[in-house]
């Protein structure tokens, strides 16, 4: 059964919901992005799926979230409040892979080595500002130190897969999706079809983990 727990950190209170796994091999901790919580569908799907391989769920949300804040604040302090949080994901003790969407991504990237992380699951990574791509922002995903996989919609106007550096991180394109893996009405895969492709991939991945 899901529960959740009230975290404190420097930046505030953050809140962890678990989807715990029956026999546990390792924790996957996600938060959400700038603008949307831990409600996003391929969140869902994952804490819907991986506890039944071995993978417990812990849904992250940041303190500015939990504190009813329409908007996230700076990267740094939101570096403040994963770290805040770590403790309380490595408590069950076993390997932790850090993730998130969007800005959650970004911030598994940035602390990955620092912490300790496994992992790092970068779930449609912002590479650039929509229709800004000389803002890119590849270096904090090549600089994750650890084995890192990318989860990218398509059609994602932060970074299409084919605008993607080369590097030693592994990448599932989602046929379709946008940056929040929604796909049209008219396109030839079915809304549910893509969170498969998204928790198939990820489920396959973290077993070449472990």
């Amino acid at each position: 059964m899901a529960h959740s727990e009230t975290v404190e950190t420097e930046a505030g209170s953050a809140r962890v919901t678990w989807h715990p796994a029956e026999k546990a091999r390792l924790v996957l901790a996600v938060s959400h992005g700038a603008g949307g919580g831990i409600e996003a569908r391929d969140l869902q799907a994952l804490a819907g799926v991986s506890p039944g391989h071995g993978v417990s769920v812990a849904l992250v949300e940041q303190p500015w979230r939990v504190a009813g804040k329409k908007v996230a604040p700076a990267p740094k302090t939101l570096d403040v409040g994963w770290r805040g949080l770590w403790p309380a994901l490595t408590r069950p003790g076993l390997p932790v892979v850090s993730g998130g969407r969007s800005a959650g991504a970004r911030v598994a990237c940035r602390t990955a080595v620092e912490l300790g992380a496994r992992a790092v699951l970068a779930l449609s990574f912002p590479l650039h500002p929509p229709g800004k791509p000389e803002k890119s922002r590849a270096d904090e995903l090549l600089g994750s130190g650890v084995p890192t996989l990318v989860v990218q919609g398509a059609n994602d106007p932060f970074g299409k897969p084919e605008e993607f550096p080369k590097g030693a991180y592994e990448l599932i394109e989602v046929p379709y999706g946008d940056h929040g893996f929604a796909v049209p009405k008219r396109a030839p895969i079915e809304q549910d079809e893509a969170l498969t492709i998204i928790t198939d991939g990820v489920v396959k991945w973290i077993a070449s983990l472990v």
